[in-house]
């Protein structure tokens, strides 16, 4: 059985910064992808950054690039997601994903609902 399990999140306040993790357990952690989503409420849930376990490509939804940084460490399953600079805007719940079939590039970074397996989420809250 696949588990995502998220970690990180808080509350912080404009410019503040924040680590995500997310640690996979039962899933092919060297093969496809590990993505980082968010919703906000009332809005689409949109790709934050997307990394090819093992191979370590990354690609950013552009406003988060500069900004985020998503990482891997093979040995403990696990992809962070490391965010500067943070905003009022990017509250939301942020989403760990992953796919086993995922090649990487910025199809998949924007179609979540390719991704087959999820965390429960993990909230970060940016005030001004």
């Amino acid at each position: 059985q696949v588990q995502l399990v998220e970690s990180g999140g808080g509350s912080v306040q404009t410019g503040g910064s924040l680590r995500l993790s997310c640690t996979a357990s039962g899933y092919t952690y060297s093969s496809g992808c590990m993505g980082w989503f968010r919703q906000a409420p009332g809005k689409k849930r949109e790709g934050v950054a997307l990394i090819v376990t093992g191979l370590g490509g990354t690609y950013y939804t552009d406003s988060m690039k500069g900004r985020f940084t998503i990482s891997q460490d093979n040995a403990k399953n696990t992809v962070y997601l490391q965010m500067n600079s943070l905003k009022p805007e990017d509250t939301a719940m942020y989403y760990c994903a992953a796919e086993v079939y995922c090649s990487g590039g910025f199809t998949w970074l924007t179609s979540p609902n390719l991704f087959s397996y999820w965390g429960q989420g993990t909230q970060v809250t940016v005030s001004s």
